[in-house]
């Protein structure tokens, strides 16, 4: 076996079973295809009506925190319109697709002109389906692309997006053949077939395609081959699809110890998000995408000024989604909350940067470029500001 770090095997032994609350599977029933859905017209001269579905009322704890993190940021926006006016109603889905289902129903019947949640995936697809035939369009707060389209939107991060940034980053750097690592997991599967896709938009070649068991002991023992198989397919950039509290520390290790640079490696997920990481021998050098940090600094230092305490790293997705929100109905357009509307090329201003809701239900959202070196996070290319910037 190799010689895996004792301090490396001892976090990742704590830490191996912490999962990220968006990436939650799709429910096997798909928004229903409703025609000529645009969404909803409002009258201009009145409030906006705005439902946000939040996951308070669950069992969990965390769940309940979350809720009133994402109706505080909400409000936090709604402080910041100016030419509008939004009628914000709150309702509680208790993380359920049945109640979420419900309450979208009840919020359209309220006069909801637009639905601003709900967070996960088979809630956020529920909720869609339901008023799907109301005409009501729905941003949901989920990440995943699967219960994208026809009147759902996703305001979350996507791996598509980060892909797209990290892979054409890496291919004007000269790196023209990509390997990708993923674990036998969602988020693996979308990881790696968003960076297929990202690889196929930049011109660059696909080497090899890699696996590895979600377990410790399932990593460690593919290590090896998959660093063998990166080396023989002559492979200048790994993408690497896990998880800084999951599998990457794991695997990031033992790929290092088997010879592979840790400077080819590309994350799709955040690396900064547990201090202790960028210290990893196994990720110096690397790089991996990050919002605009000013935007997302000021937005923090806004939010715990207001409500003494920092907000959870997904209350930013209802101050986005107000935002845009009040943007479009500040125009005085009665269609400002249709499909045409929603997704207009310029985009908006967000608590992470410039970000665009896109035809297909997904979004595209402004990275920097970020680096490990000496156990500190360097950006190596700011987010574009625009998006007529780089990197789009």
């Amino acid at each position: 076996m190799m010689n895996f770090s004792s301090t490396v095997r001892s976090w990742a032994a704590r830490i191996f079973a912490l999962l990220s609350l968006v990436w939650v599977a799709a429910c096997d029933v798909p928004v229903s295809s409703t025609g000529g859905n645009t969404g909803a017209r409002i009258d201009p001269s009145q409030p906006v009506q705005v439902a946000l579905l939040v996951p308070g009322g669950s069992a969990k704890e965390s769940d309940n925190i979350l809720a009133q993190n994402l109706e505080n940021a909400a409000r936090l926006a709604m402080a910041d319109l100016s030419g509008v006016t939004v009628d914000l109603r709150v309702y509680n889905t208790a993380g359920s697709p049945a109640q979420a289902a419900a309450v979208a129903t009840q919020a359209v019947n309220d006069g909801a002109k637009v639905i601003l949640g709900p967070l996960y995936a088979e809630a956020a697809n529920a909720a869609g389906v339901a008023v799907a035939g109301r005409n009501v369009n729905v941003l949901a707060f989920s990440n995943n692309a699967s219960i994208a389209g026809n009147n759902v939107f996703i305001l979350g991060a996507t791996f598509q997006n980060t892909a797209n940034r990290l892979v054409s980053y890496a291919a004007r750097q000269g790196r023209r053949n990509v390997a990708v690592v993923y674990g036998e997991d969602l988020q693996g599967s979308v990881g790696r077939d968003a960076t297929a896709n990202a690889a196929r938009n930049a011109g660059v070649a696909l080497s090899t395609v890699q696996s590895y068991g979600m377990s410790q002991q399932a990593i460690i023992s593919a290590a090896g081959p998959i660093a063998n198989a990166i080396k023989s397919s002559g492979a200048d950039a790994v993408v690497l699809t896990g998880g800084i509290n999951a599998d990457l520390p794991i695997i990031a290790t033992g790929l290092s110890e088997q010879g592979v640079d840790s400077s080819s490696f590309v994350g799709l997920t955040r690396w900064d998000a547990a201090g202790q990481a960028v210290s990893l021998p196994g990720l110096q050098n690397g790089i991996f995408a990050v919002p605009d940090t000013n935007m997302m600094n000021l937005f923090e230092s806004r939010y715990t000024q207001a409500y003494g305490s920092a907000p959870h790293p997904l209350a930013g997705l209802a101050f986005d989604g107000i935002a845009a929100i009040g943007a479009l109905a500040a125009g005085g357009d009665a269609n400002a909350l249709t499909r045409n509307s929603l997704t207009k090329t310029q985009g908006f201003e967000g608590t992470q940067g410039v970000f665009r809701l896109l035809p297909n239900g997904t979004n595209e959202r402004a990275l920097a470029i970020a680096q490990i070196q000496n156990n500190q996070v360097v950006i190596l290319e700011p987010a574009p500001r625009s998006f007529a910037g780089f990197g789009f």
